[in-house]
């Protein structure tokens, strides 16, 4: 049988690693993931309690609205002035989303079809890649390099900036959509406003759509602080973002997430959802307008906790001569294959150091063109448990040098 979305996937290449580690842990062996990226922080209790209380309301137990009820659109407008100094019209400039991922996904719906082009970065999470493709689009994957300095000298920021405009004056027919995600996932690279004014100016130029996904709004370290696209004068113009709880507020599983930006774009998405759902459910709504209007401070302390698994497990590779560059955003460290074990690809090495190291980490070669030559971490377990991980790693890497 024929499924013409779905024939042309690739394998599912974290797949491979789950199932090894499942398989380690029927053998009775202490795995320690660091592969998903599955918060496992806990929700504020403040939201939990009010979610206990609005679930016992069975006036709650009916349909919702497709684009969040009124109170949860005004709570994420409320957020965007709050942090971002941005105003945002809680009725033409917001939606909520089942999360980011559906949103994204259904918002390549309406804006790209057969015939499109989407500009990507290459690598990315894999739903920045496969949306415009089940939209029917085609993707032009641009190499993004980082975190650090390219070997010009340039942030790597502008090393992508760079790489965008030569896809751009390549590429045939021109390109509909840009997506961005910035703190980046899988890479850490990060950029300024400056940056994003320079792709606002360039989209307004070139009549493009931005899709800039902050999913790691909060999650930064030393100081760097990510902007939203929206906080460029006359970003709404050419621009939408995708906020979510997932990560902020630790509420993954919640799936709780917003567009919000240029009206035109937002209604159509709106219009579309209006088909396809109900909402997320409405007690879930209520809770997530209690987490942002009175947990505020919540992202902080989520925050302190990854930069301190950040530090743990950085500080510990560099020790046992796997050099990392710690990164500034995200919850993940993009890390190099060390050259000794580079030739293998990321695939196996990443299943080398389930086998023999018993830690589980994504080979980047998941994330598309350009991520083979890494794997990524995620700082999903405490910092004791890292220590661990990189007591293992160091037994089982016998070919690194120490620092």
């Amino acid at each position: 049988m024929e499924f013409r979305r779905i024939n042309g996937l690739p394998p599912y290449v974290f797949a491979t690693i789950n199932d090894l580690k499942a398989s380690a842990r029927r053998e009775g062996r202490d795995v320690i993931d660091l592969g998903f990226g599955n918060p496992d922080l806990p929700s504020p209790d403040v939201a939990v309690e009010k979610l206990a209380e609005a679930v016992h309301n069975p006036r709650n137990h009916r349909y919702s609205a497709s684009r969040g009820i009124p109170k949860i659109r005004q709570a994420i407008s409320d957020l965007y002035l709050r942090k971002f100094g941005v105003a945002i019209d809680p009725d033409l400039e917001v939606v909520t989303t089942i999360g980011a991922k559906e949103g994204l996904s259904h918002l390549m719906w309406v804006l790209v079809g057969p015939g499109d082009t989407a500009l990507v970065p290459s690598p990315s999470y894999p739903i920045h890649i496969y949306a415009p493709l089940f939209a029917g689009a085609d993707v032009r994957h641009v190499r993004l390099d980082g975190p650090g300095e390219d070997a010009d000298g340039q942030s790597p920021g502008a090393a992508f900036f760079d790489n965008l405009m030569e896809a751009w004056e390549s590429a045939w027919p021109k390109p509909r959509v840009i997506v961005l995600s910035f703190p980046h996932n899988p890479t850490t690279e990060c950029v300024d406003l400056e940056w994003m004014t320079r792709i606002v100016a360039f989209a307004k130029e070139h009549d493009i759509v931005l899709v800039h996904d902050f999913a790691y709004a909060d999650i930064a370290f030393d100081g760097y602080t990510p902007p939203s696209i929206l906080q460029v004068p006359g970003a709404k113009d050419v621009a939408v973002e995708l906020y979510t709880l997932t990560k902020s507020f630790s509420m993954a599983g919640w799936r709780v997430g917003f567009m919000v930006g240029n009206a035109t774009i937002v209604q159509a998405l709106t219009k579309l959802k209006s088909y396809l759902d109900y909402g997320t459910f409405q007690p879930i709504q209520i809770a997530a307008i209690v987490a942002m209007n009175e947990a505020p401070d919540y992202p902080k302390a989520v925050n302190e906790c990854y930069q301190a698994r950040r530090d743990a497990l950085c500080d510990g590779l560099n020790r046992i001569g796997w050099e990392i560059s710690p990164p500034r955003g995200t919850m993940f460290v993009w890390a190099p294959i060390p050259e000794p074990y580079r030739e293998m690809g990321s695939l196996e090495f990443a299943k080398f150091l389930v086998n023999e190291a018993n830690v589980a980490t994504s080979p980047g070669v998941g994330f598309g063109p350009g991520g083979d030559g890494h794997v990524r971490f995620a700082l999903i377990e405490n910092e004791k448990r890292i220590g661990q991980g990189v007591r293992s790693l160091r037994r089982a890497l016998t070919r690194l040098t120490p620092a």
